[in-house]
């Protein structure tokens, strides 16, 4: 039986904090992530309710928790990132690579799609390459991950060269031009079945100067010693303590303004893609990007909730394929 599709806009909500899947829902085990990556070490103490923890707000203690993460989890015998590059929460990312999983599921009757013929485009994969590295690991898919920034190019390919099992799962090519997301990046008759991005959520510097100050005087606020927990950790990776280069915090128009030109561009490849997908971190935005959406005809909306902590955090996916495509792709893409 062929399945209805329909071009009515649908919301789904997580109320169970990380998802299911992902393996960072229980506190750090510190003494086994010291044990894949002992440089950790030297960052571990003891809060005043006798837990181990580390400082979140100090950048190399997190970077070296990233590692101990990646290696712990995923394998990856190497993981590290310029200075003053954006370190992200590994708990947090691996949420969204679980939920683009349940996204393709919901496509393909109730199956998530794996293995290398599943091919996923990161929209500003930066030095870091966590996407591709989760999503990989999780479920065999193949990535191209794309960037603007050429040293976070360059982090991101030996990350990929300096692990073996990545070399054939994971492209790295560069973004010539900042203004524009698929343009330039998307070759000739390529093929993917869901695109992903975290885009720069400010509009200029002093909009994150302002940003920041604000989450310097939350986080002053809280107790010493009670991110131990892998939730805090994924609400609190906040720029002003994890780094960040120009074109991962800000951009001109911020959030909205870089999906809006995601959206516009998404017409141009719209039959060769299933889902496009973008974090939404302002939830102010949603409105105009829905009127930007049905305008340009797509065919299915999706507004999925992810619950981090205290956080909750979203994105927005879109489709542009109609019934017969939808069951050609099933048939000779994920079923073949």
């Amino acid at each position: 039986m062929k399945q209805k599709h329909s071009s009515k806009r649908t919301r789904e909500s997580n109320t169970l904090g990380l998802h299911p899947r992902n393996p960072h829902r229980s506190r750090y085990d510190f003494a086994l992530l010291v044990d894949s990556f002992p440089e950790l070490a030297q960052y571990v103490f003891k809060n005043q309710y006798g837990s181990e923890t580390i400082h979140f707000s100090d950048p190399d203690a997190v970077r070296a928790l990233n590692s101990a993460l990646l290696s712990h989890f995923y394998g990856i015998s190497f993981w590290d990132i310029p200075k003053g590059f954006l370190c992200p929460p590994i708990p947090g990312r691996a949420d969204y690579i679980h939920h683009l999983a349940d996204l393709l599921a919901q496509s393909n009757n109730g199956t998530i799609p794996r293995g290398k013929r599943v091919k996923a485009l990161d929209v500003g994969v930066g030095a870091n390459c966590v996407y591709p590295i989760v999503g990989y690991k999780e479920y065999g898919w193949q990535f191209v991950g794309v960037d603007a920034n050429s040293v976070a190019v360059m982090a991101a390919s030996e990350i990929v060269k300096a692990n073996g099992s990545l070399k054939k799962a994971i492209k790295i090519r560069q973004q010539p031009d900042n203004m524009h997301v698929f343009q330039n990046v998307w070759t000739e008759g390529e093929r993917f079945d869901v695109t992903l991005c975290n885009p720069p959520f400010h509009t200029s510097e002093a909009s994150m100067e302002k940003e920041n100050t604000r989450k310097r005087n939350g986080l002053k606020a809280r107790k010493s010693g009670q991110m131990d927990n892998q939730r805090e950790h994924a609400d609190t990776q906040a720029p002003l303590n994890f780094g960040g280069q120009s074109a991962e915090l800000w951009c001109d128009g911020g959030e909205a303004g870089f999906i809006s030109r995601m959206i516009q561009e998404s017409v141009a490849v719209k039959d060769q893609c299933f889902w496009f997908t973008s974090l939404v971190s302002r939830q102010a935005n949603l409105p105009a990007l829905r009127a930007l959406l049905k305008k340009v005809n797509v065919q299915q909306i999706k507004e999925v909730e992810m619950a981090q902590g205290q956080k909750v955090s979203r994105f927005i996916a879109w489709s542009f394929l109609e019934s017969d495509q939808i069951d050609y792709w099933q048939a000779n893409y994920w079923n073949s």
